[in-house]
């Protein structure tokens, strides 16, 4: 019986010389792309690649109408919080309010 022979350094050099030969001979028999395909390839990439930058352009466009409603909306909200917070009112003006309900209830009491 016949053990396993270790392939030699020359035996792996031409194993891959013959490989190397066998793929640059299909890519010789390979046909060649004509003109009038490159040109359409090409056409239809950029057709590929402008359609991708509309749909970047857009999508870019509704995120910064939603920030802009989002910030509308936050002014809206601080505005109402704003409104409902009571007049800020002057010394004189608290101690009218304070005459004016003295005065009512001693009315009142009478």
């Amino acid at each position: 019986m016949a053990g396993y022979k270790e392939p030699s350094f020359q035996d792996r050099v031409a194993l891959a010389q013959s490989a190397r030969e066998k793929a640059l001979e299909k890519l010789r028999n390979k046909p060649q792309v004509d003109e009038a395909e490159r040109a359409r390839r090409a056409a239809a990439q950029q057709a590929k690649l402008a359609e991708a930058a509309a749909r970047r352009a857009a999508v870019l466009e509704a995120r910064e109408a939603e920030k802009a409603a989002l910030e509308a909306e936050k002014i809206a909200r601080a505005a109402e919080i704003e409104a409902a917070k009571p007049p800020v009112l002057t010394d004189e003006e608290r101690k009218a309010l304070r005459d004016a309900k003295y005065a009512a209830r001693k009315k009142r009491k009478k």
